[in-house]
């Protein structure tokens, strides 16, 4: 958050009348648009770079193809500029809380607060739902690989052992 507060102070310090005629680049939900447009915006958009950065940086890949790391930031810039292409127009791409909160707090008009949260809830569901199809659904393991399991004993020591999981299916 202090980030977000001190880049758009320095936009308010240094381009003084653009900030105040361009209402501070506060993020707000266009008057074409719905708060729930701008909500599933916000939350698809978000999903869509936290998917694209956990893919392209996923230590599996890394591991198969040796060029991933280089490449890596490709595939995240390019949906940075998709993302920002599509939500634009509808909410003026807000994806990180900070970016949206910052010129908020410096502007301080109520139209600038009216749809904040938009802006910390899409992102949170957006980035949540992409973690989620990543770990679940992308790198799901097959039935009966191994976990690594934590135990803990009774005298609070912790150790962690390959345990096959098992599934039974009843039929």
């Amino acid at each position: 958050m202090a980030g977000g507060v001190c880049g758009a102070g320095l936009v308010k310090g240094l381009q003084k009348t653009p900030f105040q005629v361009l209402g501070g680049a506060t993020n707000t939900v266009s008057a074409d648009f719905g708060i729930g447009t701008g909500l599933a915006a916000e939350i698809i958009g978000t999903f869509v770079l936290v998917y694209v950065v956990y893919s392209a940086t996923d230590a599996k890949r890394k591991a198969r193809d040796s060029h991933v790391p280089v490449l890596a930031p490709l595939p995240i810039g390019l949906a940075v500029f998709v993302v920002h292409l599509a939500t634009i127009p509808i909410t003026g791409c807000g994806i990180n809380p900070a970016r949206s909160f910052g010129p908020a707090a410096l502007w301080n008009h109520q139209q600038a607060w009216d749809d904040q949260w938009i802006f910390w809830v899409g992102p949170f569901i957006g980035a949540t739902l992409a973690a989620a199809y990543h770990q679940f659904v992308i790198r799901a393991l097959p039935l009966g690989s191994h976990f690594l399991f934590p135990t803990m004993s009774m005298s609070g020591s912790m150790s962690i052992s390959g345990r096959k999981l098992e599934t039974k299916l009843s039929g």
